[in-house]
Protein backbone atom coordinates (compact mmCIF):
# COMPACT_ATOMS: atom_id res chain seq x y z
CA UNK A 1 0.00 0.00 0.00
CA UNK A 2 1.12 3.35 -0.89
CA UNK A 3 1.92 5.84 1.74
CA UNK A 4 -0.43 8.61 2.29
CA UNK A 5 0.78 12.15 1.48
CA UNK A 6 0.48 15.11 3.46
CA UNK A 7 2.14 18.81 3.16
CA UNK A 8 2.59 18.38 7.75
CA UNK A 9 2.06 15.27 10.35
CA UNK A 10 1.20 16.92 13.34
CA UNK A 11 1.55 14.07 16.49
CA UNK A 12 -0.45 15.24 19.08
CA UNK A 13 -3.26 16.73 19.84
CA UNK A 14 -3.24 18.48 22.91
CA UNK A 15 -3.20 22.69 22.88
CA UNK A 16 -0.89 23.40 20.10
CA UNK A 17 -1.25 20.87 17.80
CA UNK A 18 -5.25 20.81 16.43
CA UNK A 19 -4.95 24.62 16.51
CA UNK A 20 -1.73 24.58 14.23
CA UNK A 21 -3.44 21.38 11.89
CA UNK A 22 -6.40 24.08 11.72
CA UNK A 23 -4.23 27.21 10.83
CA UNK A 24 -2.35 25.14 8.08
CA UNK A 25 -5.63 23.96 6.28
CA UNK A 26 -6.93 27.15 5.84
CA UNK A 27 -4.26 28.39 4.24
CA UNK A 28 -4.76 24.99 1.75
CA UNK A 29 -2.39 22.67 2.97
CA UNK A 30 -3.05 19.14 3.27
CA UNK A 31 -2.54 17.78 7.18
CA UNK A 32 -2.52 14.94 9.11
CA UNK A 33 -3.40 14.80 13.08
CA UNK A 34 -2.12 11.88 14.94
CA UNK A 35 -3.16 11.36 18.08
CA UNK A 36 -3.01 8.01 20.19
CA UNK A 37 -5.53 9.11 22.41
CA UNK A 38 -8.18 11.62 23.52
CA UNK A 39 -8.40 14.80 21.09
CA UNK A 40 -7.59 17.50 23.68
CA UNK A 41 -4.60 16.22 25.25
CA UNK A 42 -4.12 16.61 29.24
CA UNK A 43 -6.10 19.75 29.32
CA UNK A 44 -9.34 18.85 28.36
CA UNK A 45 -9.07 15.06 29.62
CA UNK A 46 -6.56 15.23 32.39
CA UNK A 47 -6.09 18.78 33.56
CA UNK A 48 -7.08 21.87 33.58
CA UNK A 49 -11.17 21.49 31.85
CA UNK A 50 -12.17 18.80 34.79
CA UNK A 51 -9.85 19.81 38.14
CA UNK A 52 -11.52 23.71 37.68
CA UNK A 53 -14.72 22.47 36.87
CA UNK A 54 -13.96 20.16 40.66
CA UNK A 55 -12.62 23.57 41.60
CA UNK A 56 -15.83 25.07 41.48
CA UNK A 57 -17.83 22.27 43.12
CA UNK A 58 -15.08 22.41 46.09
CA UNK A 59 -15.11 26.48 46.37
CA UNK A 60 -18.80 26.62 46.32
CA UNK A 61 -19.35 23.76 49.60
CA UNK A 62 -16.62 25.93 51.30
CA UNK A 63 -18.46 28.85 50.86
CA UNK A 64 -21.27 27.48 52.09
CA UNK A 65 -19.46 26.44 55.59
CA UNK A 66 -18.86 30.53 55.43
CA UNK A 67 -22.33 31.13 55.26
CA UNK A 68 -22.87 32.55 58.70
CA UNK A 69 -20.38 35.23 57.87
CA UNK A 70 -22.04 36.70 55.58
CA UNK A 71 -25.18 36.99 57.66
CA UNK A 72 -26.84 33.32 55.81
CA UNK A 73 -28.01 30.69 57.88
CA UNK A 74 -27.47 27.23 56.25
CA UNK A 75 -27.58 23.83 57.42
CA UNK A 76 -25.01 21.17 57.46
CA UNK A 77 -23.11 21.18 54.31
CA UNK A 78 -23.14 17.29 52.83
CA UNK A 79 -20.95 17.32 49.73
CA UNK A 80 -22.68 14.84 47.25
CA UNK A 81 -19.35 13.43 45.58
CA UNK A 82 -20.54 11.50 42.68
CA UNK A 83 -22.60 14.90 41.68
CA UNK A 84 -19.79 16.46 41.32
CA UNK A 85 -17.59 14.11 39.41
CA UNK A 86 -20.64 13.52 37.30
CA UNK A 87 -20.79 17.50 36.29
CA UNK A 88 -16.76 17.14 35.53
CA UNK A 89 -17.44 14.47 33.36
CA UNK A 90 -20.10 16.21 31.60
CA UNK A 91 -17.99 18.96 31.19
CA UNK A 92 -14.93 17.12 30.19
CA UNK A 93 -17.28 15.04 27.37
CA UNK A 94 -18.70 18.34 25.84
CA UNK A 95 -15.21 20.15 25.58
CA UNK A 96 -13.85 17.55 23.69
CA UNK A 97 -16.48 17.02 21.67
CA UNK A 98 -16.93 20.38 20.62
CA UNK A 99 -13.33 20.15 19.79
CA UNK A 100 -13.88 16.63 17.39
CA UNK A 101 -16.22 18.17 15.67
CA UNK A 102 -14.78 21.16 14.79
CA UNK A 103 -11.77 19.45 13.51
CA UNK A 104 -13.79 16.99 12.20
CA UNK A 105 -15.54 19.42 10.01
CA UNK A 106 -12.08 21.00 8.40
CA UNK A 107 -11.17 20.36 4.70
CA UNK A 108 -8.07 18.90 4.28
CA UNK A 109 -7.51 17.66 7.53
CA UNK A 110 -6.86 14.00 8.09
CA UNK A 111 -7.55 12.75 11.93
CA UNK A 112 -5.63 9.44 13.04
CA UNK A 113 -6.47 8.08 16.09
CA UNK A 114 -3.60 5.93 16.69
CA UNK A 115 0.30 5.62 17.75
CA UNK A 116 2.21 7.85 15.62
CA UNK A 117 5.87 7.07 15.74
CA UNK A 118 8.81 7.95 13.19
CA UNK A 119 10.12 5.50 10.81
CA UNK A 120 13.22 7.35 8.46
CA UNK A 121 12.64 9.55 5.78
CA UNK A 122 11.91 8.84 2.00
CA UNK A 123 13.86 11.89 0.38
CA UNK A 124 12.78 15.19 2.14
CA UNK A 125 9.59 13.76 3.58
CA UNK A 126 9.50 12.47 7.28
CA UNK A 127 7.92 8.59 7.57
CA UNK A 128 5.42 8.20 10.42
CA UNK A 129 3.89 4.58 11.33
CA UNK A 130 0.37 5.16 12.68
CA UNK A 131 -1.45 2.05 13.52
CA UNK A 132 -1.72 0.47 9.95
CA UNK A 133 -1.20 3.57 8.09
CA UNK A 134 2.13 5.29 6.65
CA UNK A 135 1.90 8.75 6.57
CA UNK A 136 4.82 11.16 4.96
CA UNK A 137 4.85 14.35 4.78
CA UNK A 138 8.19 17.19 4.40
CA UNK A 139 7.15 18.96 7.83
CA UNK A 140 6.42 17.32 11.41
CA UNK A 141 5.09 19.10 14.07
CA UNK A 142 5.78 16.78 17.60
CA UNK A 143 2.71 18.34 20.49
CA UNK A 144 2.70 14.65 22.57
CA UNK A 145 2.75 15.99 26.00
CA UNK A 146 3.76 14.81 29.11
CA UNK A 147 2.19 11.95 31.66
CA UNK A 148 3.13 12.21 35.26
CA UNK A 149 5.83 10.59 36.74
CA UNK A 150 6.64 7.81 39.49
CA UNK A 151 9.62 8.30 41.55
CA UNK A 152 11.68 5.93 42.14
CA UNK A 153 10.60 5.03 45.95
CA UNK A 154 10.92 1.77 47.69
CA UNK A 155 7.83 0.02 47.65
CA UNK A 156 5.52 2.44 45.37
CA UNK A 157 5.32 -0.19 42.55
CA UNK A 158 4.17 -2.42 44.45
CA UNK A 159 1.66 -0.28 46.44
CA UNK A 160 -1.91 1.36 44.84
CA UNK A 161 -1.31 4.40 44.13
CA UNK A 162 -3.15 6.93 41.85
CA UNK A 163 -1.58 10.00 39.35
CA UNK A 164 -3.14 13.19 38.57
CA UNK A 165 -5.55 11.08 36.10
CA UNK A 166 -6.67 8.18 38.19
CA UNK A 167 -7.34 10.39 40.30
CA UNK A 168 -10.11 11.86 38.50
CA UNK A 169 -11.84 8.98 38.21
CA UNK A 170 -12.40 8.29 41.27
CA UNK A 171 -16.00 6.89 41.98
CA UNK A 172 -15.90 7.37 46.12
CA UNK A 173 -14.44 9.96 48.34
CA UNK A 174 -11.53 9.47 49.76
CA UNK A 175 -11.39 9.14 53.66
CA UNK A 176 -8.05 10.28 53.62
CA UNK A 177 -5.64 11.27 51.03
CA UNK A 178 -2.21 11.31 51.31
CA UNK A 179 0.47 13.36 48.74
CA UNK A 180 3.30 12.76 47.86
CA UNK A 181 5.04 16.34 46.60
CA UNK A 182 4.51 20.16 47.05
CA UNK A 183 3.91 21.37 43.73
CA UNK A 184 1.42 22.89 41.43
CA UNK A 185 -0.77 20.06 41.15
CA UNK A 186 -0.30 18.57 44.36
CA UNK A 187 -2.00 21.54 46.36
CA UNK A 188 -4.81 21.65 43.92
CA UNK A 189 -5.57 18.76 44.55
CA UNK A 190 -5.03 18.66 47.89
CA UNK A 191 -7.26 21.71 48.87
CA UNK A 192 -9.73 20.77 46.72
CA UNK A 193 -10.61 17.31 48.31
CA UNK A 194 -10.09 18.73 51.24
CA UNK A 195 -13.01 21.00 50.55
CA UNK A 196 -14.94 18.23 49.53
CA UNK A 197 -14.64 16.05 52.78
CA UNK A 198 -11.72 14.38 52.30
CA UNK A 199 -9.05 15.14 55.27
CA UNK A 200 -5.21 15.58 53.53
CA UNK A 201 -2.19 14.86 54.13
CA UNK A 202 0.88 16.18 51.64
CA UNK A 203 4.55 15.33 51.98
CA UNK A 204 7.32 17.13 50.17
CA UNK A 205 10.97 16.03 50.55
CA UNK A 206 12.11 19.41 50.10
CA UNK A 207 11.91 22.33 52.89
CA UNK A 208 9.35 23.79 51.59
CA UNK A 209 6.26 24.21 49.51
CA UNK A 210 6.04 25.78 45.72
CA UNK A 211 9.80 25.56 45.51
CA UNK A 212 10.44 28.16 42.74
CA UNK A 213 8.56 30.76 44.48
CA UNK A 214 9.90 33.28 47.13
CA UNK A 215 10.05 31.97 50.83
CA UNK A 216 7.35 34.44 51.92
CA UNK A 217 5.17 33.32 49.55
CA UNK A 218 5.85 29.73 49.94
CA UNK A 219 4.95 30.16 53.99
CA UNK A 220 2.00 31.82 52.77
CA UNK A 221 0.51 29.43 50.94
CA UNK A 222 1.34 27.14 53.54
CA UNK A 223 -0.17 29.05 56.27
CA UNK A 224 -3.20 29.17 54.12
CA UNK A 225 -3.88 25.36 53.27
CA UNK A 226 -2.79 24.07 57.27
CA UNK A 227 -5.91 26.75 57.89
CA UNK A 228 -8.08 24.83 55.81
CA UNK A 229 -6.80 21.76 57.81
CA UNK A 230 -4.40 20.20 55.46
CA UNK A 231 -1.90 18.62 57.22
CA UNK A 232 2.07 19.59 56.06
CA UNK A 233 5.10 17.35 55.63
CA UNK A 234 7.59 19.26 54.82
CA UNK A 235 11.85 18.78 54.76
CA UNK A 236 11.54 14.86 55.06
CA UNK A 237 12.82 12.07 53.29
CA UNK A 238 10.47 9.10 52.36
CA UNK A 239 12.28 6.00 53.59
CA UNK A 240 9.44 3.51 52.13
CA UNK A 241 5.78 2.96 50.72
CA UNK A 242 3.38 -0.01 52.04
CA UNK A 243 -0.29 -1.23 51.89
CA UNK A 244 -1.79 0.18 54.97
CA UNK A 245 -2.21 -1.75 57.75
CA UNK A 246 -5.74 -2.83 57.55
CA UNK A 247 -4.83 -3.44 53.78
CA UNK A 248 -6.97 -1.01 52.20
CA UNK A 249 -4.68 2.27 51.30
CA UNK A 250 -1.08 3.41 51.92
CA UNK A 251 1.14 3.94 54.45
CA UNK A 252 3.83 6.41 53.90
CA UNK A 253 7.22 5.89 56.08
CA UNK A 254 9.43 8.97 56.73
CA UNK A 255 13.01 8.69 57.35
CA UNK A 256 12.04 9.97 61.46
CA UNK A 257 10.20 7.52 61.98
CA UNK A 258 6.83 9.48 61.54
CA UNK A 259 3.95 7.22 59.15
CA UNK A 260 1.18 8.63 57.23
CA UNK A 261 -1.41 6.83 56.42
CA UNK A 262 -4.24 7.40 54.35
CA UNK A 263 -7.25 5.51 52.16
CA UNK A 264 -5.27 7.00 48.67
CA UNK A 265 -1.96 7.77 48.12
CA UNK A 266 -1.67 10.64 45.28
CA UNK A 267 1.85 10.70 43.76
CA UNK A 268 2.26 14.05 41.92
CA UNK A 269 5.91 15.19 42.11
CA UNK A 270 6.42 16.23 38.48
CA UNK A 271 5.90 14.91 34.70
CA UNK A 272 8.20 13.20 32.16
CA UNK A 273 7.72 13.98 28.50
CA UNK A 274 6.12 11.68 26.34
CA UNK A 275 9.42 11.53 23.97
CA UNK A 276 10.56 7.77 24.37
CA UNK A 277 8.47 6.02 21.79
CA UNK A 278 8.12 8.29 19.46
CA UNK A 279 11.26 7.01 17.29
CA UNK A 280 12.75 9.73 17.03
CA UNK A 281 16.83 7.91 16.57
CA UNK A 282 14.48 7.59 13.03
CA UNK A 283 15.90 10.90 11.77
CA UNK A 284 18.95 11.58 13.78
CA UNK A 285 16.57 13.34 16.81
CA UNK A 286 17.57 13.70 19.96
CA UNK A 287 16.54 14.31 23.92
CA UNK A 288 18.20 15.79 26.57
CA UNK A 289 18.82 13.80 29.63
CA UNK A 290 15.78 14.82 30.79
CA UNK A 291 13.34 13.53 27.63
CA UNK A 292 12.85 17.16 26.51
CA UNK A 293 13.33 18.35 22.82
CA UNK A 294 15.51 21.70 23.11
CA UNK A 295 14.29 24.01 20.54
CA UNK A 296 15.67 27.41 18.96
CA UNK A 297 13.39 31.03 19.53
CA UNK A 298 11.71 29.52 16.45
CA UNK A 299 10.84 26.38 17.93
CA UNK A 300 12.63 24.03 15.63
CA UNK A 301 14.56 21.27 16.70
CA UNK A 302 18.01 19.88 15.50
CA UNK A 303 16.52 18.11 12.46
CA UNK A 304 15.25 20.58 10.35
CA UNK A 305 11.33 20.51 9.30
CA UNK A 306 10.45 19.21 12.94
CA UNK A 307 8.86 21.38 15.73
CA UNK A 308 8.63 20.50 19.70
CA UNK A 309 5.54 22.55 20.70
CA UNK A 310 4.15 22.24 24.16
CA UNK A 311 5.36 20.28 27.33
CA UNK A 312 7.48 18.34 25.70
CA UNK A 313 10.17 21.68 24.32
CA UNK A 314 10.67 22.64 28.29
CA UNK A 315 9.36 26.04 27.63
CA UNK A 316 6.74 26.48 30.65
CA UNK A 317 4.81 23.37 30.36
CA UNK A 318 1.28 25.44 30.45
CA UNK A 319 -1.40 24.88 28.54
CA UNK A 320 -1.33 29.08 28.06
CA UNK A 321 2.23 28.14 26.42
CA UNK A 322 1.33 25.19 24.41
CA UNK A 323 -1.32 27.16 22.82
CA UNK A 324 1.45 30.35 22.10
CA UNK A 325 3.77 27.83 20.59
CA UNK A 326 1.19 27.29 17.68
CA UNK A 327 0.58 31.26 17.05
CA UNK A 328 4.43 31.42 16.77
CA UNK A 329 5.40 28.31 14.60
CA UNK A 330 1.90 29.45 12.46
CA UNK A 331 3.05 32.85 12.14
CA UNK A 332 6.95 31.89 11.21
CA UNK A 333 5.48 29.63 8.44
CA UNK A 334 3.29 32.07 6.89
CA UNK A 335 6.70 34.25 6.71
CA UNK A 336 6.55 36.17 10.23
CA UNK A 337 9.32 36.86 12.30
CA UNK A 338 8.23 35.19 16.33
CA UNK A 339 10.51 34.51 18.85
CA UNK A 340 9.39 32.34 21.54
CA UNK A 341 12.46 33.96 23.84
CA UNK A 342 10.60 37.19 24.03
CA UNK A 343 7.94 36.30 26.01
CA UNK A 344 7.66 36.49 29.79
CA UNK A 345 6.73 33.52 31.75
CA UNK A 346 3.20 33.83 33.54
CA UNK A 347 1.37 31.64 35.15
CA UNK A 348 -1.40 30.97 37.68
CA UNK A 349 -1.58 27.80 40.58
CA UNK A 350 -5.79 27.47 41.03
CA UNK A 351 -5.58 27.10 44.85
CA UNK A 352 -8.23 29.53 46.49
CA UNK A 353 -7.22 31.73 46.37
CA UNK A 354 -5.17 31.24 43.35
CA UNK A 355 -1.27 32.24 43.22
CA UNK A 356 -0.14 34.10 39.99
CA UNK A 357 3.38 34.75 39.10
CA UNK A 358 4.83 36.97 35.76
CA UNK A 359 8.27 37.16 35.24
CA UNK A 360 11.32 37.33 37.72
CA UNK A 361 11.62 35.74 41.02
CA UNK A 362 13.28 37.64 44.01
CA UNK A 363 16.08 35.22 43.65
CA UNK A 364 16.53 36.29 39.96
CA UNK A 365 16.32 40.40 41.04
CA UNK A 366 19.01 39.40 44.26
CA UNK A 367 22.04 38.13 40.81
CA UNK A 368 21.13 41.41 39.22
CA UNK A 369 21.87 43.63 42.20
CA UNK A 370 24.66 41.98 42.99
CA UNK A 371 25.70 42.86 39.31
CA UNK A 372 24.76 46.20 40.16
CA UNK A 373 21.49 47.19 38.70
CA UNK A 374 18.80 49.70 40.57
CA UNK A 375 15.94 47.30 41.75
CA UNK A 376 13.16 48.33 43.84
CA UNK A 377 10.27 45.89 45.01
CA UNK A 378 6.66 46.90 46.62
CA UNK A 379 5.06 44.38 48.97
CA UNK A 380 1.54 44.89 49.73
CA UNK A 381 -0.85 42.46 51.78
CA UNK A 382 -4.58 41.55 50.49
CA UNK A 383 -5.40 42.13 54.10
CA UNK A 384 -5.09 45.97 52.98
CA UNK A 385 -6.67 46.14 49.85
CA UNK A 386 -10.51 47.46 49.89
CA UNK A 387 -11.94 45.13 47.75
CA UNK A 388 -10.54 42.32 49.64
CA UNK A 389 -12.14 43.52 52.95
CA UNK A 390 -15.28 43.77 51.54
CA UNK A 391 -15.56 40.22 50.20
CA UNK A 392 -13.91 38.08 53.52
CA UNK A 393 -11.40 37.21 51.09
CA UNK A 394 -7.86 38.25 52.82
CA UNK A 395 -5.43 35.57 52.19
CA UNK A 396 -2.47 36.81 50.12
CA UNK A 397 0.01 39.34 49.31
CA UNK A 398 1.49 41.26 45.97
CA UNK A 399 4.80 41.66 45.27
CA UNK A 400 6.06 43.80 42.67
CA UNK A 401 9.66 44.26 40.83
CA UNK A 402 11.13 47.35 38.81
CA UNK A 403 13.92 48.37 37.01
CA UNK A 404 14.51 52.10 38.37
CA UNK A 405 15.98 53.15 35.36
CA UNK A 406 13.66 52.00 32.36
CA UNK A 407 10.63 51.61 34.63
CA UNK A 408 9.64 48.49 33.76
CA UNK A 409 8.10 46.09 35.65
CA UNK A 410 10.84 43.04 35.92
CA UNK A 411 8.34 40.52 37.79
CA UNK A 412 5.25 40.26 39.92
CA UNK A 413 3.84 37.80 42.31
CA UNK A 414 0.35 37.55 43.89
CA UNK A 415 -1.26 34.98 45.93
CA UNK A 416 -5.18 36.31 46.87
CA UNK A 417 -8.55 36.80 45.00
CA UNK A 418 -8.51 37.51 41.06
CA UNK A 419 -4.46 37.13 41.33
CA UNK A 420 -5.03 34.71 37.81
CA UNK A 421 -6.96 37.82 36.89
CA UNK A 422 -4.22 40.55 37.76
CA UNK A 423 -1.27 38.89 37.23
CA UNK A 424 -2.60 39.17 33.28
CA UNK A 425 -2.54 43.45 33.52
CA UNK A 426 0.74 43.55 34.55
CA UNK A 427 1.71 40.68 32.45
CA UNK A 428 0.69 42.69 29.65
CA UNK A 429 2.60 46.34 30.46
CA UNK A 430 5.05 43.92 30.38
CA UNK A 431 4.92 42.25 27.28
CA UNK A 432 3.94 45.78 25.64
CA UNK A 433 7.26 47.53 27.53
CA UNK A 434 5.32 49.69 29.48
CA UNK A 435 6.09 51.49 32.71
CA UNK A 436 5.42 51.90 36.11
CA UNK A 437 4.38 55.65 35.54
CA UNK A 438 2.07 54.84 33.27
CA UNK A 439 0.40 51.72 35.17
CA UNK A 440 0.45 54.14 38.13
CA UNK A 441 -1.30 57.07 35.99
CA UNK A 442 -4.14 54.97 34.53
CA UNK A 443 -7.62 55.94 35.39
CA UNK A 444 -8.84 52.60 37.38
CA UNK A 445 -11.96 50.51 38.50
CA UNK A 446 -13.46 50.76 41.74
CA UNK A 447 -13.94 48.89 43.32
CA UNK A 448 -11.29 46.14 42.39
CA UNK A 449 -7.86 44.73 43.56
CA UNK A 450 -5.99 45.67 40.46
CA UNK A 451 -6.93 49.49 41.70
CA UNK A 452 -4.73 48.92 44.08
CA UNK A 453 -1.80 49.20 42.10
CA UNK A 454 -1.07 52.38 41.87
CA UNK A 455 -0.93 52.32 45.32
CA UNK A 456 1.33 49.28 45.75
CA UNK A 457 3.67 50.87 43.39
CA UNK A 458 4.11 54.18 45.48
CA UNK A 459 5.26 51.67 48.57
CA UNK A 460 8.17 50.47 46.37
CA UNK A 461 11.31 50.48 47.99
CA UNK A 462 15.40 49.68 46.85
CA UNK A 463 15.61 45.77 46.70
CA UNK A 464 19.42 44.36 48.06
CA UNK A 465 20.97 41.83 47.15
CA UNK A 466 21.04 40.30 50.93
Amino acid sequence: MANETFDAIVIGAGQAGPALAAKLVTKGSKVALVEAHELGGTCVNRGCTPTKTLRKSARVAQLVRRAAEFGVEVGPVQVNFEAAMQRMHKRVDESRAGLESWLGGLDGLTIVKAHGRLAGRAGKDFIVEAGARTLQAPKLVLNTGTRAFIPPIHGLKETTHLDNDSLLKLRELPRKLVIIGGGYISLEMGQIFRRLGSKVSIIEIGPRLTSREDEDVSEAIADMLRTEGIELHLGVEIKRVLPALDGAGARVEMADGRTVEGSHLLVAVGRTPNTDDLGLQSVGLKTNKRGYLETNDRLETDVPGIWALGDINQRGAFTHTSYHDHDIVAENLAGGQRSADARNTIYAMFTDPPLAHVGLYEADAKRLVAEGRRISQAVHAMKDVSRAKEESETTGLIKLLVDEDSGHFLGATMLGMAADEVIQAIGLVMASQGSWRQVREALPVHPTVTEFLPTIIDGRKPFAAA
